[in-house]
């Protein structure tokens, strides 16, 4: 990216670029501050010569791009999926020729577009592309972040001045030589037209010089008035160019026949050298532009609009028809606002969430009739939120109301602002704000009533003791009074009604409840899944079903990968990522956990590093868990991330007790189960706390523990829940009885894939023995649970275990890392899913980026492990994975 003020010579740079770029494939676009609110209109200058290549895209890439473009039909993508069949479509065109995208004025791209390139720009690796792109500093800062640039600054005094000098035709006095060049502050464009837009008298040694005033602003009126001094005719056809970034020709002299002008009239214009017509039609600089468009009378723009909407074909541009439309519009007209209502619904088919908000805002302001416009503003409004227009969203919801709209309408505005102070507020502010727009839906859409009950009860969930208790159960008892739907429940239905009675009545209520929610939520629709569906799993942890919660986050991960959903895509790469660590796969969490903060940092999202906390917890490296648990707990407090800080604290609890300090384990745990307001990590919490405070001689503590572990896992009747029941109760016991409840967790834990808790058994067991005295016993324990947590991965727990093994008197041999740790997270999730049989454009798509990049990181791999081909791999790859798996 070069960055640099109006007129330092960015597009001159980039001119030279073209000029250069000898054998490569040259795509351009240029973004017009007119046009910022047409979806994809920049990508679509772009990508439209490529669209060739469209075929050969993976199957979900094709069919997005298909639709944004408008040459094919299907459900609205998600950003990044298109964004993913960008890199594509550009990654396949290179195959033929090497490509350089150009972007100038890359500030006034529409916001889809802008997000798409920067999507590409940071995944560019092993691919021939090339993407420049010039942004104007103070306006497009945050265009295209993160990827390298080039600051261009202005000249220094002496270039400056031979610039000048260079470019001068006849004489010019010291002083004013001095002045010009003190006024340009060194911008070349200023420097070259400055004497252009000043007298001969000037020149030579007058006094009529402006004072000081910002370069580009002096710059746009210096074309100004160059355009002030041609024909009338003239500046028209120049504005209509202005106000329209295709630059097509043919269109062009529509306008000017529209405008019953000759088209001759443009060459005074390409004379005075301010653009060229020829197979395109394109501005000297863009400040030439933007400072035509400006210029022009407020009639002389709506001419121009009216023209270019004439001169669009309404069957193959229905779009940009309207909003030059609605830009020649000075007043209300509501056959113009239908109209934009259509297009935002065209540009919400297409993914344009921000081009359809920017329609449905110019129509409200079109609208004279006080109840649709507050109609229209509701809906304007909504789309805003979609965008990520908070501002806007607020205003409008404010412009809605006061048109005093019917109760269904003012209920989606509260819900809308219920959904505002959560994504702002992190919950605490919000759940109040939800419950009230769901007690309001519900007489009205029942079905809508039911989603924002379960946000709301998500979002009192997220906040959970640093938010409202008193709400957190009103919204349950209000679940628990919704009128029953007709029909089978279905799994929101289910969910919603075993969460409210957990809280009000108990897990031996409620349990029956959540087993049929789990089983709803296996198969729940995809829809469902992308709307709601992180919720889902809730049911299957609750009544502790481990098989059960693995296959709900396997398949919700499948379906949003597959949507393209990248914005939720982080949320449920963590959920998945939190149950391979529950199974002991700590490779694949901290695979899921690099693509989550890849993800993350793509799409602008602050996830608290829920998986990253479990996963350092179970590593047991004190250096690297600590500082992101105090940093957690500190940002979690401050944000209202109650649920964050809950779980930081059972990590620490967690890190602790393989370490074995347990008074710092217990005095974690406690602060977790201080209350009953979480249905987890509390019930996780309480295992961690019976174990520290047993170990730590609070053996009381450890009782009402147990007790409390006890009123949650016995309902649900799991391997799962009973293993860990049991795992503790053993702690409080002696002779026999403990005996036989270790050997109970051993053989309820070993039917399931719990591999962490299994070793945890067998740990716990062999320290027992050996403090029985019954050292032979105590080494095959402790022999199995040492060689478990290292094959997992868990260094402390296996330390500890180690240590244990010692006091018995057996040597014991550390164990030699894994070949795979000479992988990269991203090498080591490509080289998976090679192992496993999918090609590099499948492998590209699931982790978006393209398959040449797959290319160029599977040679590092097969490189690293000594292989040449991926049967091999699978070979390697499975030992590693038996090793793991059966010690």
């Amino acid at each position: 990216m070069l960055r640099g003020e109006a007129g330092v010579g960015k597009t001159a740079l980039l001119a030279y670029l073209t000029e250069h770029a000898e054998g490569f494939r040259i795509a351009r676009a240029v973004g017009v501050e007119s046009e910022m609110e047409l979806a994809y209109s920049g990508l679509h200058q772009l990508c439209g010569p490529m669209l060739d290549h469209l075929e050969r895209l993976p199957p979900a890439q094709h069919d997005a791009l298909a639709t944004v473009f408008g040459v094919g039909e299907g459900a609205p993508p998600g950003r990044f999926l298109v964004g993913i069949a960008a890199l594509s479509l550009f990654s396949e065109a290179a195959e033929q020729q090497p490509l350089v995208c150009i972007v100038d004025d890359a500030q006034w791209l529409d916001q889809a577009s802008a997000q798409i390139l920067g999507f590409v720009a940071r995944r560019l690796l092993a691919e021939r592309v090339a993407l420049v792109g010039a942004v104007r500093r103070g306006i497009g800062d945050n265009i295209l972040s993160g990827v390298p640039e080039l600051r261009v600054d202005p000249l220094g005094q002496a270039d400056a001045r031979a610039l000048l000098l260079e470019n001068l035709i006849g004489p010019l006095d010291a002083a004013v030589c001095d002045e010009i060049v003190a006024e340009s502050h060194g911008n070349p464009l200023a420097l070259l037209e400055f004497p252009r837009t000043w007298g001969a008298a000037e020149l030579a040694g007058g006094f009529a010089l402006p004072a000081s005033r910002p370069v580009a602003e002096t710059i746009e009126d210096g074309f100004a008035r160059r355009l002030d001094r041609l024909p009338r005719d003239t500046r028209l056809l120049v504005l209509s160019a202005a106000a329209e970034p295709l630059g097509d020709p043919i269109l062009l002299h529509s306008v000017a026949k529209i405008l019953e002008i000759d088209m001759t009239a443009v060459d005074p214009a390409v004379d005075a050298g301010l653009l060229t017509v020829g197979r395109r039609v394109e501005f000297t600089h863009p400040l030439v532009r933007s400072s035509a468009y400006r210029s022009g009378t407020a009639e002389d723009r709506h001419l121009a609009h009216r023209a270019l909407a004439d001169a669009t074909d309404a069957d193959n541009d229905p779009d940009r028809r309207a909003w030059h439309r609605a830009r020649a519009t000075s007043g209300p007209d509501e056959e113009v606002a239908a109209e934009l209502e259509r297009s935002a619904g065209r540009a919400q088919a297409r993914g344009g969430v921000a081009a359809a908000a920017a329609f449905l805002r110019r129509a409200v302001e079109l609208t004279a009739d006080t109840a649709r416009r507050s109609e229209r503003a509701v809906d304007a409004a909504e789309a805003s939120f979609q965008a990520g227009d908070f501002d806007a969203a607020l205003q409008l919801a404010t412009a809605a109301e006061a048109g005093r709209p019917d109760g269904f309408r003012r209920a989606r505005v509260s819900l809308l602002r219920g959904h505002i102070a959560l994504v702002l507020g992190y919950g605490d502010d919000a759940a109040p704000l939800l419950l009230g727009a769901a007690k309001d839906l519900e007489p009205l859409d029942l079905d809508l009533a039911r989603q924002a009950y379960l946000t709301a009860y998500g979002s009192a969930y997220s906040a959970s003791y640093l938010g409202q208790r008193s709400v957190f159960l009103e919204i349950c008892r209000a679940i628990e009074g919704l009128p029953p739907r007709p029909g089978t429940p279905d799994a929101i239905d289910l969910l919603l009604e075993g969460m409210a009675r957990t809280h009000t009545d108990g897990r031996a209520v409620a349990m029956p409840i959540l087993k049929r929610a789990v089983k709803a939520a296996a198969d729940m629709p995809h829809d469902d899944v992308l709307r709601w569906g992180w919720m889902a799993p809730f049911s299957a942890h609750v009544s502790w079903d481990p098989d059960a919660s693995t296959a709900i986050y396997e398949r919700q991960v499948q379906i949003v990968r597959e949507a393209g959903a990248l914005a939720e895509l982080p949320v449920y790469a963590q959920s998945l990522a939190l149950d391979k660590a529950w199974n002991g796969d700590l490779v694949g969490a901290a695979l899921l956990v690099a693509e989550s903060d890849a993800v993350a940092a793509a799409t602008g999202s602050q996830l608290p590093p829920m998986a990253a906390l479990r996963l350092a917890a179970l590593r047991g490296n004190e250096s690297e868990a600590t500082p992101l648990i105090t940093a957690t707990i500190e940002q979690g407090t401050t944000r209202g991330q109650g649920l964050a800080v809950r779980v930081a604290q059972w990590s620490a609890a967690v890190l602790y007790n393989g370490l074995s300090r347990y008074e710092e384990a217990a005095s974690a745990a406690r602060q977790v189960t201080a209350d009953d307001v979480d249905p987890y990590p509390q019930m996780w919490a309480l295992s961690e706390l019976v174990e520290a405070a047993a170990r730590s001689g609070e053996t009381e503590l450890a009782r009402r523990a147990g007790d409390r572990l006890a009123e949650v896992t016995v309902p649900a009747g799991t391997d799962w829940g009973l293993a860990t029941e049991a795992r503790s109760r053993a702690l409080l016991l002696a002779g026999p009885a403990a005996d036989d409840l270790y050997q109970e967790a051993i053989e309820r834990f070993g039917r399931t894939r719990l591999g962490p808790e299994l070793a945890r058994a067998h740990l716990l067991y062999g320290e027992w023995l050996r403090r029985e005295g019954r050292r032979v016993d105590a080494r095959e324990q402790l022999r199995t649970a040492y060689e478990m947590f290292a094959a997992i991965g868990m260094e402390a727990f296996a330390e500890r275990a180690r240590r244990e093994l010692k006091a018995t008197g057996e040597k014991v041999r550390k164990r030699s890392p894994q070949t795979s740790d000479e992988l990269t997270p991203q090498e080591e999730q490509i080289a998976r899913l090679a192992r496993d049989g999918f090609s590099n454009p499948e492998i590209g798509a699931q982790l978006f980026i393209s398959a040449r990049t797959v290319e160029w990181h599977l040679r590092k791999v097969f490189t690293k492990l000594g292989v040449t081909s991926r049967r091999q791999l699978r070979t390697t790859l499975h030992d590693e994975a038996r090793r793991i798996d059966h010690p």
